[in-house]
């Protein structure tokens, strides 16, 4: 009765400090809001006197404000105090702990990669051992975030695991102490030419623009640099000032970069560059695709608005709102939309409309019929509406269902995890190769494993199957059916060879990883990269870069994709 008592208190102070903000508000406005929060209050009174169960109000609170900012966009949060620190890290880039990628499989939680040089490193944890116990608990059957949340902490408090490792037939423990890591916006940089630069750059959080200056001076230190690509594909954004910053490197002081318009005067503002350029002459591609979003998109679009680099890759993801996050009461946050940001040329390049809710409660494209064209600084025509299309179109990667079984039931990731313990050394990140006899190796591992796919011909043939039955004709057809089922059965038995090039990919990325962290996979990934030759090709031919900003080659209309099934509304930010 006192926990009760104290959250109807809490909601009766929180209803006292609004009062002057609704003062401010129209009349009606205000008077809903105080309404409401009148019958909230009241209702969890009553919850708490006449419902046949306890209730933990809490819960139910924070239950309902999620769902109530479900209502709006999707990057509308409410924090909690117990997960500040993982909002934190999403602008610092910083957190306490051991520095390991963890993911779950099974009933376990299991290494997906210690970093290099962390604590999880140091003490000698690999990729593929299992979280049996951490600090004496058991961690069979956790989630992936209680067990994350236990693993972190501040710097210089220690944790014990447990750990079980493949080809080790006892567990053993490990006490680490916990560090201060920090993950790079940059994980890797170096020359794909002779004379060509080229920059990893993952995320947006501070010091961003700082990273990616120090990498592009290096560079240019020791060669005679003529180009330079800034890779940005699966990058999710972050903050617009390091967007606006690194923008700044290659573009003039005092230019517009991008521009935000809220409902608050306080949030429209125009967003300039302050610094000296590092280089206004050199060429810039900018490597995009379907999750680059955000800091991002305002990067790739800005300098695509200027004319001052060619952007090659697919139609970004549109994300075209900013965030602040506000502080509430008892250390909680909230992530809030507070303005739609605009990029030189005018355009904003949003591309889900959520101030319209469809009556199934989702939320719609922008409408073809609304797109509408704008002009960089050259006079090319681009689009608002449907994220940053590309000067140089691209088509991205598919993989086969079959190689996408291997990875998404772990196959490829144990047999990597087997492989780097049979095999102390391997060649360097950039020679390495699956040969046939790996390749033959893996095969031979996963089978009688469980790696079981439907290709769309077998989802196509169980539909018809489903209509021929409800319309009284799969007697008809069932002879031909079957023989076609057959069929399918003994090509699925070729797919390991008629895909033995993707799952090669699959398995040279998974293994270099063992032995060269994220800068030996970026390396690696780079070799066959066919984005990276496109990019390469179009910095060489200064007749096409040139032509691409001058407008000789013209952009095509956006088109904007039904959504799929798919498709991911909500990237990592």
């Amino acid at each position: 009765m006192k926990r009760i008592a104290k959250y109807i208190f809490l909601i009766f102070l929180s209803v006292l400090a609004i009062q002057a903000t609704l003062a401010q508000a129209p009349n009606q406005q205000g008077f809903e809001i105080m309404k409401n929060l009148d019958i909230y209050s009241n209702l969890i009174k009553e919850l708490n006197q006449d419902y046949v169960d306890e209730i933990n109000p809490g819960e139910l609170t924070q239950t309902g404000i999620e769902a109530m900012l479900e209502s709006l966009d999707p990057y509308t949060n409410f924090i909690p105090e117990s997960q500040v620190e993982d909002y934190k890290f999403i602008t610092t880039g910083q957190y306490g702990g051991i520095g390991a990628l963890i993911h779950q499989q099974g009933e376990y939680i299991v290494i997906s990669e210690p970093y290099e040089g962390s604590p999880a490193d140091k003490s000698g944890l690999k990729a593929g051992d299992i979280i049996l116990e951490v600090n004496g608990k058991q961690a069979k059957g956790k989630s992936y975030e209680d067990v994350s949340a236990i693993l972190k902490g501040q710097a210089g408090t220690a944790v014990t695991v447990l750990i079980q490792r493949e080809g080790e037939s006892k567990p053993f423990e490990k006490t680490i102490t916990r560090e201060n890591i920090k993950i790079d916006n940059i994980p890797y940089y170096g020359m794909v030419d002779k004379n060509i630069g080229y920059i990893k750059l993952t995320g947006f959080t501070q010091n961003a623009a700082k990273e990616l200056k120090q990498a592009y001076l290096k560079m240019k230190e020791g060669n005679e640099l003529k180009g330079i690509i800034i890779d940005l594909r699966g990058n999710g954004g972050g903050l617009l000032n390091e967007a606006v910053e690194i923008a700044n490197l290659f573009v003039e002081r005092g230019q517009e970069i991008v521009s935000t318009k809220g409902k608050m005067a306080d949030k429209n503002r125009a967003h300039l560059t302050m610094n000296p350029p590092v280089d206004l002459t050199i060429p810039v591609v900018i490597l995009v695709d379907r999750s680059s979003a955000s800091a991002s998109e305002i990067l790739a679009g800005s300098l695509q608005d200027l004319d001052r680099g060619v952007v090659i890759g697919q139609r970004t993801f549109g994300k075209g709102l900013v965030q602040n996050v506000v502080p509430l009461s008892y250390n909680a946050q909230m992530k809030i939309t507070v303005a739609k940001y605009y990029i030189p040329s005018g355009r904003c390049i949003q591309a889900i409309d959520y101030e319209h809710k469809k009556k199934d409660g989702s939320f719609g494209k922008i409408p073809d019929s609304l797109i509408r064209a704008f002009k960089t600084k050259n006079g090319r025509t681009v689009y608002d509406g449907g994220g940053i299309n590309p000067d140089v179109i691209t088509k991205s990667r598919q993989f086969s269902n079959l190689a996408l079984a291997l990875y998404g039931k772990y196959l490829v990731f144990d047999y990597a995890t087997k492989f780097a313990r049979e095999h102390p050394s391997i060649p360097s990140a950039d020679s390495f190769e699956i040969s046939d006899s790996i390749y033959n190796g893996f095969v031979s591992y996963i089978q009688g494993k469980d790696y079981s796919y439907k290709t769309k011909s077998e989802r196509s043939l169980e539909d018809l199957k489903n209509v021929a039955l409800k319309e009284n004709y799969f007697d008809a057809i069932k002879e031909e059916y079957d023989l076609l089922k057959i069929r399918m059965e003994k090509d699925k038995k070729e797919d390991l060879t008629k895909y033995n090039d993707q799952v090669k990919e699959l398995l040279k990325m998974e293994i270099v990883t063992r032995y060269y962290y994220q800068k030996g996979k970026i390396i690696a990934a780079l070799k066959n990269d066919p984005e990276l030759l496109d990019a390469l090709a179009t910095i060489k031919d200064t007749e096409k870069y040139d032509g691409i900003l001058a407008g000789k080659f013209v952009q095509p209309k956006p088109e904007i994709p039904v959504k799929s099934e798919d498709d991911d509304e909500n990237p990592v930010e």
